[in-house]
């Protein structure tokens, strides 16, 4: 048998309950870190002046295509999806390196540890969901 549209390779119907499960668990630990990142850096990003420093502005961008990159991944995962798991492991891939290149940059901008944290804690999600998916 096939592995079902969205399920990892071993994944299949009659896998074991546990490992599908745990799936599932760890995609929806991805998916509830990617919401959370995205509104930590929406929130992030609405409070650096638009008009700021060239760094400000550096921040202010990344912050705003991190939350975007999270917001498509969450909803991706979220969607008993089509897509096949090479996909879903790109796009969760992507998702894991913005978070880190976003938590980088916010680590160099004062007051914004905190989002810096709930990035690192999203690629962290990220990386747990990519090796469920090996």
């Amino acid at each position: 048998m096939t592995a079902r549209p969205g399920y990892p390779h071993g994944v299949t119907p009659p896998t074991s309950q546990q490992q599908l499960y745990r799936f599932l668990e760890d995609r929806f630990t991805c998916a509830q870190a990617c919401t959370e990142c995205a509104r930590a850096c929406a929130v992030r990003a609405s409070l650096v002046d638009p008009d700021g420093t060239e760094h400000q502005e550096r921040v202010r961008r990344l912050g705003i295509m991190c939350a975007e990159v999270c917001d498509a991944t969450c909803r991706a995962l979220c969607e008993e999806s089509r897509q096949d798991e090479e996909g879903m492991r790109v796009r969760v891939d992507w998702c894991r390196s913005v978070c880190l290149e976003c938590a980088r940059t916010f680590d160099e901008h004062p007051g914004a540890e905190s989002a810096a944290a709930t990035c690192r804690d999203c690629a962290d999600a990220c990386a747990a969901f990519l090796e469920m998916l090996k």
